[in-house]
């Protein structure tokens, strides 16, 4: 389905999947145009198509809709949706005048129409801002970071700015999130052409419960070299299949959001697992995924383990 609706009005969002297609939620906010530029790029680059989805929230006009005049709302938010597309649609063809784009509207919820559109897309990618509609960092992209099942991509700026330099970073603790992540990892920097900083933490307790002067490791030269043994170990499979990507390792006691956050200054992107080894089994995003969402300087790409 298209902006263009039905004779009424819109449709049901397309239920048609496109595994080389990368879907972008827009809701008319810069932070969103950034992420349509994020996502064009991507596309570009690789021969993919993008599909740019704006779904209507017709929540600030439930309370007292029987004294209001449904249609107008309706129509009215029709047309604002289409603005809001076409502007999205212009600045994606800015970025690449031959790109493959397409544009969808719907009545369904953002977050519950993204994470059906992920089973078989490339990438979600959403703003890290906005007015919590398709592309708002509040519970549509919490709820797709949690939920989806291809990656996950929110789009922070750094001093007004995506960053387009510097090397992809990505969160390993060992658990099958992070299995995933490594692979994604690396696909992206050999892709874009640039390192990868792989970083590991010891413990998921905040920076300095075990780095200081009152730490429980008695020999931190042992303890160092134990766990850069572990996480050559996870690489291991990876360096040889991606023997061109310049791998640094990063070795960390406690604190692994402290040390994502402090490298999303430096990188162009961080993959992380949804979930990480201390997570609940009911808590889809786990704590350093949800920290590096909210407040990461820099796109983060949250992935989910495969399914079986």
């Amino acid at each position: 389905m298209t902006a263009e609706g039905t004779e009424k009005g819109i449709k049901e969002p397309s239920t048609a999947r496109d595994a080389n297609s990368v879907i972008v939620g827009v809701d008319g906010s810069d932070a969103a145009e950034a992420a349509v530029v994020w996502a064009a790029r991507m596309c570009a680059e690789r021969n993919l198509s993008l599909r740019i989805i704006h779904a209507l929230n017709f929540s600030p006009y439930t309370y007292g809709a029987p004294y209001l005049d449904v249609a107008g709302i309706y129509d009215w938010m029709e047309d604002e949706g289409k603005e809001i597309l076409g502007r999205a649609a212009e600045v994606a063809k800015k970025v690449s005048a031959d790109l493959d784009v397409s544009t969808e509207i719907s009545t369904m919820g953002g977050a519950r129409w993204l994470v059906s559109l992920s089973e078989d897309s490339r990438a979600l990618v959403l703003g890290a801002s906005g007015s919590g509609a398709a592309g708002g960092i509040g519970s549509t992209a919490v709820n797709a970071a949690s939920h989806g099942v291809c990656p996950v991509v929110v789009v922070h700026q750094r001093d007004g700015q995506v960053p387009s330099e510097g090397p992809v970073v990505v969160g390993i603790d060992g658990s099958p999130t992070s299995e995933r992540a490594i692979s994604v990892a690396f696909e992206e920097a050999a892709l874009r052409g640039v390192p990868l900083i792989a970083v590991h933490a010891w413990s998921d307790t905040p920076h300095g419960t075990l780095a200081g002067g009152r730490s429980g490791i008695r020999d931190p030269r042992s303890f160092e070299d134990t766990e850069r043994e572990v996480l050559s170990e996870r690489l291991a499979g990876w360096c040889n299949r991606y023997p061109d990507v310049d791998v640094q390792r990063e070795l960390y006691i406690d604190g692994p959001r402290t040390h994502l956050l402090a490298w999303s200054q430096k990188a162009q992107l961080v993959v992380v697992g949804s979930r990480g080894r201390g997570g609940f089994r009911g808590l889809l995003l786990g704590s350093t995924s949800n920290e590096l969402v909210q407040k990461a300087q820099c796109p983060v790409m949250v992935v989910r383990p495969e399914r079986s």
